[in-house]
């Protein structure tokens, strides 16, 4: 079977609308992740961690409304050429830039609600979901314990219809999570096949397609983001210093939102590019340095009254012939043949350099061990 992976027509391949839709979580962790290693050093910033989903719902809220005004796309469909379009416009390549294709106002706002309302609810369900949950397992290890408390009557029944509501959700989120992501994997499936035009249950609800924009479509949503501005500077009141420095501040708004959207990726990008240069830098400082092995040392010299040692390992220094019962010295680590060490030891060289205890038939020799 073969799959719409090319870059023909207007309608965006499956790639395309998975990449513009994972593009969020993937800034969301990234976000997370930096403002948590940054507030190591500036501990104002531990509130934006305390409230990660509203204010990480609030700048999407920005962007998103900022996107769907000028280009009539989402945020991260933006970024991919992509935009949106009432499901029953038809238009056809030369007529493709007509005012009719535009989203509605009331199109906006609804995309607005799925593109961030609706995914705070889920994120906010979810982290009390999880709290929920960690609960029930300590209960369950430790034990439920009977908390007393000693609120007012108020107090305890707002406690109570939390903690009621925090038991509904442990309930029925599982549900809701399986739920939503079965219908979102049909529809995957579906577009996937080429069975359906829309991506996702929201864009069905909606009734609004997601297509390439055109460079016609482009010029025009440029055009009349200029003339909409241009509206905007013109409605300004009062004195010229005033008119002056509200333009400038119109001016900067404008600039900040355009760029936004790279900025706020490129700004990500480059975070991560320096933590990363500087783990490196850490990590090879700290490294112990790692020296070569040192060379072999050179065999000992031998004594003048010494026994030289064959160039055969197989053979008794002593006898010169091939070892019977070889046994080891465990101070030198040479190897003898042991009726040869032991006449050795007793009859020449005991006298200067061991002690011989004399115990029956067993003789044992002190500092040198035979080991046969």
């Amino acid at each position: 079977m073969l799959f719409q992976v090319g870059g023909q027509g207007s309608r965006p391949t499956f790639f395309e609308m998975a990449a513009a839709e994972q593009l969020p979580r993937s800034l969301r962790a990234a976000l997370t992740y930096s403002i948590g290693v940054l507030a190591l050093r500036t501990p104002f910033l531990h509130k934006l961690l305390d409230y990660e989903h509203e204010s990480f719902s609030l700048l999407m809220l920005v962007l998103e409304a900022h996107s769907l005004r000028t280009t009539d796309a989402s945020f991260s469909e933006s970024l991919y050429g992509l935009r949106r379009r009432p499901a029953n416009i038809k238009l056809n390549d030369n007529d493709s830039s007509s005012s009719s294709s535009q989203l509605r106002r009331r199109q906006k706002l609804l995309s607005l609600l799925f593109l961030v309302v609706l995914p705070y609810l889920k994120s906010k369900l979810h982290s009390i979901y999880n709290k929920e949950r960690e609960a029930r397992i300590q209960a369950t290890i430790w034990g439920d314990e009977n908390e007393s408390y000693t609120f007012n009557a108020r107090a305890s029944v707002t406690t109570l219809i939390t903690k009621r509501f925090q038991k509904i959700v442990g309930l029925c989120y599982p549900l809701l999570h399986a739920g939503t992501e079965g219908f979102q994997f049909a529809y995957q499936l579906l577009y996937l096949l080429d069975a359906t035009g829309y991506y996702s249950l929201a864009l069905h609800a909606l009734g609004i397609h997601v297509c390439r924009a055109t460079g016609q479509e482009l010029m025009d949503a440029s055009s009349r983001i200029s003339k909409i501005r241009s509206r905007e500077r013109e409605r300004l009141r009062g004195p010229q210093w005033i008119k002056t420095l509200q333009g400038a501040l119109l001016s900067c708004t404008y600039t900040v939102l355009d760029y936004a959207q790279t900025g706020l990726i490129a700004a990500v990008f480059f975070f991560k590019m320096m933590e990363w240069w500087y783990q490196s830098a850490e990590e090879r400082m700290s490294a112990p340095t790692v020296y070569p092995p040192p060379p072999p040392p050179p065999p000992p010299k031998v004594a003048k009254e010494g026994v030289q040692l064959p160039s055969d390992r197989t053979i008794c220094p002593l006898c010169l012939q091939k070892r019977v019962n070889p046994s080891v010295m465990t101070v030198s680590g040479f190897v003898f043949c042991y009726a040869c060490i032991f006449k050795f030891l007793t009859q020449v060289r005991v006298l200067d350099t061991l002690t011989v205890m004399l115990k029956g038939n067993n003789i044992n020799i002190m500092s040198v061990s035979l080991l046969s």
